[in-house]
């Protein structure tokens, strides 16, 4: 049975796995491999057909070609369909990084437009430590007021934060009143590096979604496979404590990708984990990981080991 998390009092109800779609429009220079059209197609209908359906886009990823197949597969379905939650970002213009209110405005006109929706359950400002300039978001008149004016409007129900780097989210956070934070590639099997976010979110009583729990495939393929840590081709340095990991799942026959989800799932601070998936077969398995029976020598042995706290996009 399905568990819902209702943000805050927005009446916006969210099953604890959701699914991102950042390799949905295919980003091979980041992920490794191509996503063709029916591939993602038939992955956004398992997803949309679900009765918890929980999608989770952004107007930038695969410079719109996310937004756009998923808008597809909605038009495809008749519109969105009953009881599916529809979250997406709005994002600096890509070429010049301006990041002010008009452009938060147009790129959720663009999202509405590619999406064939009149409005979204959940609309995050998405990774403000790109701008060119923080203030254009930050000041008054600036992007985040007219997010919030964004949700004034019923043009998006419940309006968060995603983005990566603490020294930008935390002031933020703390400045304005936002129903939900979104946080990803920083709290997963290896890396910690939220967790001062996490808790700064809770204790305003705003909603945690934890995203990228696999830290970009690697906690899920495994390093023989997958060569990439959080969209970067991966060092040995990156690749040590992945491989620690990895021994102790094999050690105890527990795929890594079973841990690393049920790494979020057990925190009662995260309302919900959204997992990144490009095959219709992940969504399955997913949720089979989700129930995986994981002994509890296991999770000893992964407090022993640690995990960092260091920002895993850093240099």
């Amino acid at each position: 049975m399905t568990t819902f998390h209702e943000i805050g009092l927005t009446g916006v109800r969210i099953p604890r796995i959701g699914f991102g779609s950042t390799g949905i429009g295919s980003i091979p220079q980041i992920y490794g491999y191509e996503v063709d059209e029916n591939r993602a197609r038939e992955t956004l209908r398992t997803i949309l057909t679900r009765p918890d359906g929980f999608i989770d886009t952004a107007r930038g990823y695969a410079m719109g070609r996310s937004e756009d197949r998923i808008g597809s597969v909605i038009r495809e379905l008749g519109g969105l369909p009953e009881g599916c939650v529809l979250s997406t970002k709005i994002d600096r213009d890509m070429e010049t990084s301006v990041f002010d209110a008009t452009q938060a405005r147009r790129s959720l006109e663009q999202s509405l437009k590619a999406l064939g929706v009149d409005s979204v359950d959940i609309l995050h400002l998405h990774d403000p430590e790109y701008a060119g300039d923080m203030s254009e978001i930050t000041r008054s008149g600036g992007a985040l007021d007219e997010l919030f004016k964004i949700k004034e409007e019923g043009l998006a129900t419940a309006v968060g934060l995603a983005g990566g780097r603490l020294d930008v989210l935390s002031p933020m956070l703390r400045d304005w009143d936002f129903d939900v934070v979104m946080t990803h590639n920083r709290h997963t099997l290896v890396n910690v590096n939220a967790s001062p976010l996490i808790e700064q979110a809770v204790s305003k009583g705003v909603t945690v979604l934890n995203a990228a729990p696999y830290a970009g495939g690697i906690l899920a393929r495994g390093s023989a496979v997958h060569h990439f840590y959080v969209y970067r081709p991966a060092t040995e340095e990156m690749l040590a404590p992945v491989r620690a990991v990895e021994d102790i799942c094999a050690r105890y026959d527990v795929p890594m990708g079973a841990l690393a989800l049920q790494f979020s799932l057990r925190d009662a601070n995260i309302a919900s984990t959204v997992c990144g998936v490009t095959w219709p077969q992940h969504v399955n398995q997913t949720l089979e990981w989700a129930d995986w029976d994981i002994p509890e020598a296991v999770w000893t042995e992964l407090t022993d080991l640690g995990q960092s706290d260091a920002d895993p996009e850093s240099a």
